[in-house]
């Protein structure tokens, strides 16, 4: 059932709760005050003929009323020709008359005004003029629920329909997104619940926007830096096929070769990792580490490889944590992080890899706009920022980092360094001593 329907229901049934019960309490309003009306017309009846009840004109007067008249022997005995009328009558405290007071009294649907008049007494009974008042009020609240749930069906339809227009609006821009538009936004309506909806599908739509655009990009710098080494291997792949290169020439071709190809084992694992970190069945062996192991093998590695390039490498231990993590996970963050300090640090400028009761990794290199360390960790940003001013990767690694930092129930910033590069900063969980 779609939402005009429903809006529409929800009216008919108001209106028909607030017919009935309107009806209703009319219904005991108007009949409460028939019956008091009746009582009064006939007390001031039974008051005004008091004297005159053996007068034969104001007795067919009063038949003519519909009003039956009971008579009260000084005996106490009651007559009448209404036997329905003497009932009522006896069912009163009619005795009173003989005494001289005046009775008021009601029998059913009858009321009964009983008056002294000589040596014993009469009484009027009447009917109550309820019944026809009641077939009235019935009528009358049947027709006005008609016209009320009419009322309320094309009011509710009416409100419905308004109502569900920009829902209806928003679901087909959704629909529309579905099958790739990503042009379409949804107009902002003036009700704050339905300007609300209308902004998460906006905003849903320029998310998406950005985030297939950055995937665009990110496949198209993948694709460059697989590239490259498939040209080179199979560039001297050929070389080698087709003899062109032998003798003492094999040995440098087969390594460079053998580089290419570790380049893009690394490349591709690092792939599988990253798209493999969201999904349940990633394995992470935690357990508590001494950090400081870890660092200084990983120091042994990059303290020989920044020496390879002429950079100065630094390792500050001021601090032994044993935190909660897996090892190998944790020696793949440092390799990250120290393989994209060495990329973009000049000969001669430092690299310092540093231990307290946090894990940095600090360059001396041109660092980031001060905007870009709030993205440094978003797939393929940095390469697409930097890939024109300075040697990048493959936009893998930091997402990658932050990914098995985020795992480990770790955290990583990026900020400035002193050194005038950037710098990482790695927090764990503490684990047992």
């Amino acid at each position: 059932m779609n939402l005009t329907a429903r809006i529409a229901l929800v009216c008919l049934g108001v209106a028909f709760v607030a017919v009935l019960v309107a009806g209703f309490v009319s219904t005991r309003l108007v009949l409460s005050t028939s019956q008091q009306v009746s009582r009064e017309f006939l007390r001031s009846q039974a008051d005004v003929v008091a004297g005159q009840i053996s007068n034969n004109r104001v007795e067919q007067i009063l038949e003519g009323q519909d009003i039956a008249i009971v008579r009260i022997t000084a005996a106490g005995d009651v007559t009448g020709d209404d036997r329905a009328a003497v009932r009522a009558v006896r069912s009163v405290d009619y005795r009173s008359v003989l005494s001289g007071s005046a009775v008021s009294g009601v029998s059913g649907l009858l009321n009964v005004e009983a008056r002294p008049s000589g040596t014993g007494g009469f009484a009027l009974v009447q009917q109550t003029e309820t019944s026809g008042s009641y077939r009235k009020l019935v009528r009358n609240i049947v027709f006005a629920l008609g016209i009320g749930l009419v009322v309320a069906a094309v009011a509710g339809f009416a409100l419905g329909s308004f109502l569900s227009r920009p829902i209806r609006r928003a679901a087909s821009v959704a629909h529309s997104m579905s099958t790739g538009r990503r042009d379409l936004r949804v107009p902002i309506s003036r009700t704050s619940e339905l300007a609300e909806v209308g902004h998460a599908v906006n905003s849903l739509a320029d998310a998406l926007q950005r985030s297939e655009s950055r995937q665009r990009d990110f496949l198209l710098s993948v694709s460059h830096e697989l590239r490259t080494p498939l040209t080179a291997v199979t560039g001297f792949a050929e070389s080698l096929a087709d003899g062109v290169v032998s003798g003492d020439q094999v040995a440098p071709v087969g390594t460079v070769i053998l580089d290419e190809a570790r380049r893009l084992d690394r490349l591709v694992t690092d792939l599988l990792d990253l798209a493999r970190l969201g999904a349940d069945d990633f394995r992470l062996d935690m357990a508590p580490v001494a950090l400081e192991p870890v660092v200084r093998s990983a120091a042994e590695v990059w303290h020989a490889r920044c020496h390879a390039r002429g950079v100065a490498f630094s390792l500050q231990v001021s601090a032994s944590p044993v935190v909660h993590a897996d090892a190998r996970r944790l020696r793949q963050v440092i390799d990250g992080l120290m393989e994209n300090a060495l990329r973009v640090t000049p000969a001669g400028r430092p690299v310092v890899l540093a231990l307290s009761s946090v894990l940095e990794v600090r360059d001396g290199g041109p660092g980031l706009a001060p905007e870009d360390y709030a993205v440094a960790f978003d797939r393929g940003v940095l390469h697409a920022r930097y890939q024109d001013s300075r040697p990048v990767g493959t936009g893998v690694g930091l997402a990658l980092v932050h990914g098995l930092v985020t795992r480990m129930g770790g955290t990583i910033v990026a900020g400035p360094a002193a050194e005038g590069g950037a710098a990482f900063t790695v927090t764990l969980r503490p684990g047992p001593e």
